[in-house]
């Protein structure tokens, strides 16, 4: 597949569950670029989960259609799972088995490799690929232990060696670090930046943690099922919220008189308060002859567009 072509495509996506009235979701399209970072946004019960596990073959559409690298995801199931790796918000790994153990039978089931009761019974091209993954992720040492001994991030790290073992081109993300503490989540998302980066994968992301997507390429925002936002997290910024900066002065008189000499328009008598649309703050302080005493930049983050957005 070419460069920049979309890997994924979705055209008027609808799911309607049984016993149903109210679609989960309703005419979602949305297009993701090869290598690219994709995130869907949405509160709780928006249709996100319902989206991605339709995506990752793993739920039935009502009607639309969905294509994964140009194969449609329920005519090629088999061949879109073979592409996709998946790390669902709800670990699914077997407690009981070592880390290698749970790599070695997903191997198994995506047909990577005949099924051998031990780790040194495998191909090397198996044991390198499983040792490659663990060192990336810093779980090497860690790969014949039993998983109920693993943290929750140790347990998210292996669900991503796993995911990772086929080599795919797309790496869905369900709520990747639910239940993780707040070091754990960023030393988290460094290995799959680290990883995103250096085996060039598409990824798509659904979180609730707005933060986490402030790197993506590509934001879509989904309420009630339906699409109400696909941009670049600057450019759902700059929609929504305004950029503003505030000045203050101990002659604000004066400086009130050179913004209005300036047509700058501004709000307060002190500190002042001016909307930039387009204006260059360095530039706008240089340029006043009027002592300043105080500078601050308000630039919104990505939460408070999403929630202004969600709230409208």
């Amino acid at each position: 597949m070419a460069k920049n072509k979309n890997i994924i495509e979705v055209k008027n996506l609808t799911k309607i569950y049984k016993k149903e009235k109210t679609p989960a979701i309703e005419n979602v399209s949305l297009n993701v670029k090869k290598g690219k970072f994709y995130a869907l946004l949405g509160p709780n019960g928006a249709g996100k989960t319902t989206t991605i596990s339709i995506l990752t073959t793993t739920l039935t559409k009502f009607s639309g259609e969905v294509k994964i690298a140009g194969l449609d995801v329920e005519k090629n199931a088999q061949k879109v799972r073979q592409k996709i790796g998946v790390i669902f918000q709800k670990p699914s790994l077997d407690p009981n088995l070592t880390a290698e153990e749970n790599i070695r039978f997903h191997a198994n089931l995506y047909g990577l490799y005949f099924f051998r009761p031990t780790y040194r019974a495998m191909p090397e091209s198996y044991r390198k690929r499983v040792g490659e993954l663990a060192s990336l992720l810093g779980i090497e040492d860690s790969l014949f232990k039993q998983i109920k001994t693993f943290s929750g991030g140790m347990k998210r790290k292996l669900e991503i060696v796993r995911g990772l073992m086929h080599e795919p081109e797309i790496l869905f993300l369900d709520e990747p670090t639910t239940g993780l503490d707040p070091v754990s989540r960023k030393a988290l998302w460094n290995y799959l930046n680290f990883v995103r980066l250096e085996k060039k994968i598409t990824v798509f992301l659904t979180t609730h943690y707005l933060e986490e997507a402030e790197d993506a390429d590509v934001v879509t925002i989904i309420n009630n099922g339906k699409v109400v936002f696909t941009e670049s997290p600057a450019k759902l910024k700059e929609k929504i919220i305004d950029n503003y900066l505030t000045i203050d002065s101990r002659q604000n008189k004066k400086l009130a008189k050179e913004l209005s000499k300036k047509t700058i328009n501004y709000q307060g008598d002190g500190p002042f308060r001016i909307k930039l649309n387009g204006i260059k703050p360095g530039t706008l302080i240089q340029s006043l002859k009027t002592p300043i005493s105080q500078v601050d930049v308000r630039q919104p983050s990505l939460e408070e567009a999403y929630l202004n957005l969600i709230n409208e």
